[in-house]
């Protein structure tokens, strides 16, 4: 990879496959100077200033995986990540704790990585695997006729195929300060800053809370499901060491701290 970029033409996307809101409090931990805007039906895009990257020793294609991979660690949206610059263009996509992976292109739009990136770019972002697959594979062959800019905008032509749609502006070879220009231009668009432990762990909760297990994270049912643990570790915590079997005993140990954690939870966003 080549070192960093610092030419004017250097730019980075990171498009997330989730609504502003769900991506804020993410985005937030990376602690750096983001502007988030939405980019269409279930995508967001965050914008990085241009300072960054610009650690000695890091290129564009490392620093974008890197924030790619901790935005998508803790979530189950998948982020794939664009950058360019005066050597070439590439992306990365990260899901989870799967590896990240990325392509390349090099300025004149030859082809440099594994066929197995555009493999996992569409089964992470949920890409037909016949029509889409196609014109992803069209990415990876030769083409006299493509620079590595028009690459990466054909990229964008099959992500649009998910409801990704780009504020005007946002585009590879376009540069840093360009690319916060246009997003800043859109209505919509904030600054992500970084809250301090205290909000960010607030924001968290109460996103857990009102997400699809929310219920049983605080209120009725999780009270009942902290007494029913709390009753059912006793008993087997009680069990195991009367008849000598340190696993049971251990098992029933951590179902009932697990229940007496819910409790305490609930007890304590009551309070609160």
């Amino acid at each position: 990879m080549s070192a960093t970029d610092h030419s004017r033409a250097a730019g980075v996307l990171l498009l997330c496959r989730a609504e502003p809101g769900r991506v804020r409090p993410s985005a937030q931990l990376l602690n750096e100077p983001l502007l988030l805007v939405p980019a269409g039906e279930g995508w967001s895009a965050l914008i990085p200033g241009k300072d960054s990257w610009r650690t000695e020793g890091t290129d564009l294609a490392t620093a974008t995986a890197g924030w790619a991979h901790a935005l998508a660690v803790a979530e189950q949206w998948p982020v794939v990540g664009l950058w360019w610059d005066a050597h070439g263009a590439g992306f990365v996509v990260a899901a989870g704790f799967r590896r990240t992976v990325g392509y390349t292109w090099l300025a004149d739009g030859t082809p440099h990585g594994e066929e197995a990136a555009m493999t996992a770019l569409r089964a992470r972002t949920g890409l037909d695997p016949v029509l889409d697959g196609a014109a992803l594979d069209g990415l990876t062959r030769p083409d006299t006729d493509a620079d590595a800019a028009s690459r990466v905008l054909g990229l964008i032509a099959v992500l649009s195929r998910t409801g990704l749609n780009l504020v005007p502006g946002l585009a590879p070879g376009v540069p840093a300060d360009g690319l916060r220009a246009a997003a800043g231009a859109h209505p919509l668009a904030e600054a992500v800053d970084w809250p301090g432990w205290r909000e960010a762990v607030r924001t968290g909760l109460l996103d857990a809370e009102s997400g699809r297990l929310g219920a049983w994270t605080r209120g009725p049912r999780a009270r009942a499901l902290g007494a029913a643990e709390v009753a059912a570790g006793a008993s087997l915590a009680l069990w195991g060491r009367w008849s000598g079997r340190r696993g049971v005993a251990a098992v029933g140990a951590v179902v009932l701290a697990d229940g007496a954690l819910t409790l305490a939870y609930d007890w304590w966003r009551g309070r609160a």
